[in-house]
């Protein structure tokens, strides 16, 4: 199985192109809005707003919450390369083999894909 996960410290995000391509291949009918008096320090981080099928605060979108291994955002990254990058991102798509029960780790944004383990505190 193919996972994406994050290379640097920053965080997991995707460009406005690797947005539209991930709706292109998923068939979301995405709705784009850019957002007015964003400080310009935040331009390059969410320069835009995503909605799905219409304009409404309960259609907001985001790829924060996209499972890692969708095969739709796998192929997004693998068709896009450094243009699917969010700003403060690297995207990296790992294999990990079908058996495992994974989950990913991360520090500063930085991430990992590791096995799952129980643990008791």
């Amino acid at each position: 199985m193919k996972v994406v996960i994050n290379k640097c410290f920053g965080g997991f995000g995707l460009s406005h192109e690797g947005v539209m391509r991930y709706a292109e291949l998923s068939g979301m009918n995405l709705i784009v809005v850019e957002q007015e008096d964003i400080p310009e320090e935040l331009k390059d981080v969410i320069p835009k707003k995503y909605y799905l099928n219409e304009i409404a605060d309960d259609n907001y979108w985001t790829y924060y919450d996209l499972p890692r291994n969708c095969p739709h955002l796998v192929q997004t990254v693998e068709d896009l390369g450094i243009h699917s990058y969010g700003a403060h991102a690297e995207l990296k798509v790992v294999d990990v083999p079908d058996d495992v029960d994974w989950e990913i780790g991360e520090y500063d944004g930085e991430e990992w894909v590791a096995e799952k383990h129980r643990r008791w505190e």
